[in-house]
């Protein structure tokens, strides 16, 4: 019978009981969905959740009739409905086909594990930029967890075919290319813009209605006009900002065009977008000056984007050089501002998944051109560092 020192009895029973020498690695266990609506402080974590939906607007989460694979919702049961306890998840491009609702309507209920930041998506607290997808309890496949390194300028890794000319580039030559790309689309008349704006912006949750930008509330689409109670065509871009009118193409184009009530386009105006000012009584969450004017929350990112693409799709020799500068005095110029602010509505507001489908429903039925900050929002920090 063999027999065994003190010392080697004592390095046998902390192995036994794992306290010794152990060469298994501990996970940090996954939160729970409140965990992680109780840390948007933008760390990476991995949330597990069963799958309750899909987000499509702040406060909507559909279950069926999926749009498109961009985004999806957890919560901590499979049964919950308020929107409050779930948090909505950020579906990159390279996870789409997988973990996408529309691709893979069976994963509603199904609980899984996502490793991302924590931070708003939706104006929602969010899980944002994920890494990775799994079901709970197993081992995500290292080929689709380690994204290419990035940095702030860096062109974003889920550069898709559309920019393949553009995705190697930085800066000017960044801008250059996407105009390059970009400006190839079919212009509308302005009379055609009508039905254009009641497919591209129709509530989700209602095919007779379109959603008005600023307001934020659905509004039947007959009532398209210049009445009051009727909805009109709202330049984001101001036509004043160049005075280019309703000219086909700069004028038309819808990647700038919204639906907005008649009483609360004609007070936003030609003003330039800031922060600050007076609650606007006509539409909560929007705030107006006598030089700019601030938007609710959920579109702060979207107007920014509009923007962004109008000074890259409008260079010299695209019916008239549009650019941005950190004014809100800009008048008759064909400039529009406030830069920086624009920057900041970027970042906070990330595309969600009816900005997204918007840009696709452009693209695929009416000027067969994309909006490139709402495929990479990243770009602007590359453009205006």
């Amino acid at each position: 019978m063999a027999r065994w020192s003190p010392l080697a009895l004592v390095v046998a029973l902390l192995a036994a009981v794992g306290l010794y020498g152990s060469t298994a690695a501990v996970a940090a266990a996954p939160l729970t969905v409140a965990q992680a609506i109780a840390t948007q402080n933008g760390s990476s974590a991995t949330v597990r959740g069963y799958v309750v939906g899909q987000p499509t607007a702040t406060t909507t989460v559909i279950r069926s009739g999926y749009p498109n694979d961009y985004a999806l919702a957890l919560a901590d049961s499979a049964s919950t409905t308020s929107t409050s306890n779930m948090v909505y998840v950020q579906i990159p491009s390279a996870f789409r086909a997988s973990w996408g609702m529309q691709s893979n309507p069976s994963l509603l209920g199904k609980q899984i594990d996502v490793t991302g930041s924590l931070g708003a998506y939706f104006s929602h607290p969010g899980l944002t930029s994920s890494t990775a997808f799994a079901f709970a309890g197993t081992t995500p496949p290292t080929t689709t967890t380690t994204p290419p390194t990035t940095t702030t300028s860096a062109p974003p890794s889920n550069c898709i075919a559309y920019y393949a000319t553009a995705c190697d580039k930085q800066g000017a030559a960044l801008k250059s290319a996407l105009n390059s790309i970009i400006r190839n689309q079919t212009k509308l008349s302005y009379t055609q813009v009508w039905d254009a704006l009641k497919v591209a912006d129709q509530d989700p949750n209602n095919s007779a209605n379109v959603i008005l930008i600023y307001s934020g509330i659905s509004r039947s689409k007959s009532l398209n006009g210049g009445d009051s109670g009727d909805w009109n065509r709202e330049h984001v871009w101001p036509q004043s900002h160049g005075n280019f009118g309703t000219t086909d193409g700069i004028g038309t184009d819808l990647h700038h065009l919204r639906p907005e009530d008649v009483r609360v386009n004609a007070d936003r105006g030609n003003l330039d977008f800031d922060n600050g000012g007076a609650a606007y009584p006509s539409a909560p969450g929007n705030y107006w000056d006598s030089d700019s004017w601030q938007p609710r929350d959920a579109v702060k990112g979207d107007v920014a984007r509009m923007l962004f693409y109008m000074a890259v799709r409008y260079e010299n020799g695209d019916q008239l050089d549009l650019e941005l500068n950190n004014s809100v005095s800009n008048g008759s110029q064909p400039l529009m501002g406030k830069l920086s602010v624009l920057k900041q509505w970027n970042q906070q507001d990330p595309p969600d998944a009816a900005e997204q489908r918007r840009n696709q429903v452009i693209y695929d039925s009416y000027q067969h051109n994309r909006n490139p900050f709402i495929d990479n929002y990243r770009w602007a920090d590359s453009i205006w560092p």
